[in-house]
């Protein structure tokens, strides 16, 4: 098993401006290079609080490239419907020349009706320009003269530069909500997988993963394929403090986001099927259950290695867990705390000879 570190901005910023927000988490990164965690990664949003600090992804991954030179970037993930792909190719081909070949794509399709309008796209054609900006991003990553016809964008002959660092080009995930049927895509073209356990049931993630691992095994890709899961952890020697930041920060958390979802109240789309019930999900949020089901980690270590365990058992012990410890308003102190002591009494269990014994 792997562990990476993410960052979703959540935030008040009358509770903590952007360049703080940014200073503690380029710190954080260089701990995380420093603890050996797999990668770190960052989300794109636009326009509110709920991930509005991350508006670029490849310009926070290229500061972090400057001040690292092992760990993983991972975008997590770029929204395909809103850029031209030869535009979001080149900027991503750039930082993995900056970064020495150490990134990771991640591709998403944006769910945020309000996101959709500030750019003038349809929502109806979201899948479609998902699809042709991956497809398009690899072919001028890959090929020379590239002539792209799709339903809504059309170049070329154009070749894509900078080339990527990596060669053919970088890795490439793909971000699903709900949908096994984008899961068994991402298998079938011989990508990776990103998802999130906060907003499906364990039954639909566990359908989720299985199809997608199903879907590349019959495709006939070498390997299993690397599969991240994305959870908020927090951590501490003292169990009350602990479960009270997470309380506190989780609450922040859905606040936030039932505000970002409230458009979908009154939006309709077919190619999203049941999202408009993301507001009143919000509101039903309970951190108890939450936690019981495994959504949140929160505890002390050995509150954190036994869910980890846990999940482990569900979704396999091949995954690589990306966690946010400092989500909201927590303070830095306790979220460089929290990353130190995953790393030293949470992260050993899972891996190497840890993980051995436990399989």
């Amino acid at each position: 098993m792997e562990f990476g570190v993410n960052f979703f901005p959540v935030i008040d910023p009358e509770k903590k401006s952007a360049n703080t927000y940014y200073d503690e988490s380029l710190q954080l990164i260089e701990l995380a290079e420093a603890l050996d965690f797999q990668h770190v990664q960052t989300v794109e949003h636009y326009g509110s609080p709920y991930g509005g600090y991350s508006p670029d992804p490849v310009v926070f991954l290229a500061a972090a490239a400057a001040r690292t030179s092992r760990i993983r970037l991972a975008t997590g993930a770029v929204i395909a419907s809103f850029a031209h792909p030869v535009q979001i190719a080149a900027r991503l081909a750039l930082l993995d020349n900056l970064c020495h070949g150490r990134l990771d794509v991640g591709f998403g399709r944006g769910f945020l009706p309000d996101e959709f309008e500030l750019f003038g796209v349809d929502m109806g054609e979201s899948r479609a320009r998902f699809t042709e900006v991956v497809d398009a991003c690899v072919a001028l990553w890959s090929g020379e003269e590239v002539r792209f016809e799709g339903a809504v964008h059309r170049f070329g002959p154009v070749t894509g530069f900078p080339r990527p660092y990596q060669r053919p080009h970088p890795p490439v995930f793909v971000a699903s909500a709900t949908s096994t049927e984008s899961c068994a895509l991402a298998g079938t073209q011989g990508h990776h997988l990103q998802v999130v356990p906060s907003v499906t049931s364990r039954q639909q993630l566990t359908e989720m993963t299985a199809a997608y691992r199903a879907a590349r095994r019959a495709a006939g890709h070498a390997g299993p394929g690397r599969i991240q899961i994305k959870y908020t952890c927090y951590l501490g020697e003292d169990r009350e403090q602990a479960l009270a930041d997470a309380r506190a920060n989780e609450r922040n958390y859905v606040e936030m986001m039932a505000g970002a979802v409230a458009s979908w109240a009154s939006a309709r789309s077919a190619q999203y099927p049941g999202y408009e019930k993301f507001a009143e999900k919000a509101r039903a949020y309970d951190f108890d259950r939450a936690l019981a089901d495994h959504k949140v980690l929160a505890g002390t270590p050995d509150d954190v290695r036994a869910q980890i365990e846990t999940v482990g058992g569900w979704y396999g012990l091949d995954i690589c867990l990306s966690l946010q410890f400092n989500p909201g308003h927590l303070p830095y102190e306790r979220a460089e705390r929290a990353m130190e002591l995953f790393a030293d009494r949470v992260a050993p269990a899972f891996t190497g000879d840890g993980l051995a014994a436990a399989a």
